[in-house]
């Protein structure tokens, strides 16, 4: 069950990955989250990128997390095996994770929706972009949960006190993502979280 559960997790984070694309590219290539504060840029970026993609995101991406909380949680019922602290902080983390990501995604989704259903103005803009700014706590906590149940697998792993050899800490999305984080790859910490549920369902 749990190697079919990580594969099933490998996918979801494939098709969330696609939906991130879908946020991070527009008619006139990759959006760059960096300019979003000057309207001219903005607007051009946002420039003929149809209703359907970010609305299609949100859909999609809600299916795609809910679907790979399922590996994450198996995968914490695994741990229970070799280490209860562990096992009951990956359970926690997973569940923080999934639900505030969730959110975040919407709520991302939402902000190119309207921005680009207003017509791109400087209003549209400003507005926004102060509802992105006031529900940032979302993604904060989305990824607090993320990174305690990623140092949860990783300490148990390195540490020898699972059936995996040591080494097997390095399949994990938080060492995955710091190698990926100097490439031009786009949705990176989908790429990681794929990566390391492929790995672990070929090790385990």
């Amino acid at each position: 069950m749990l190697r079919f559960l990580l594969i099933f997790t490998f996918i979801a984070h494939i098709v969330c990955g696609f939906c991130d694309c879908l946020l991070g590219y527009g008619k006139n290539g990759r959006i760059d989250f960096k300019k979003i504060n000057d309207p001219e840029a903005m607007n051009k970026m946002f420039d003929g990128m149809p209703l359907w993609q970010p609305m299609t995101s949100m859909i999609l991406g809600v299916f795609a997390i809910a679907m790979f909380a399922f590996g994450y949680l198996e995968l914490s019922r695994w741990m229970y095996e070799f280490n209860h602290i562990s096992a009951g902080i990956m359970a926690v983390g997973a569940i923080i994770f999934a639900v505030f990501i969730v959110v975040h995604h919407v709520i991302c989704g939402l902000v190119e929706w309207f921005y680009i259903r207003l017509g791109r103005t400087e209003e549209a803009r400003v507005t926004v972009l102060e509802f992105q700014k006031k529900t940032m706590i979302t993604m904060i906590v989305g990824y607090l949960g993320l990174l305690s149940f990623l140092i949860a697998l990783f300490v148990p792993v390195v540490t020898g006190q699972t059936s995996l050899p040591w080494w097997a800490c390095f399949i994990n999305t938080l060492p995955i993502m710091i190698f990926l984080i100097p490439t031009k790859l786009p949705a990176k910490g989908n790429i990681a979280g794929a990566l390391m549920c492929l790995g672990l369902a070929i090790l385990i």
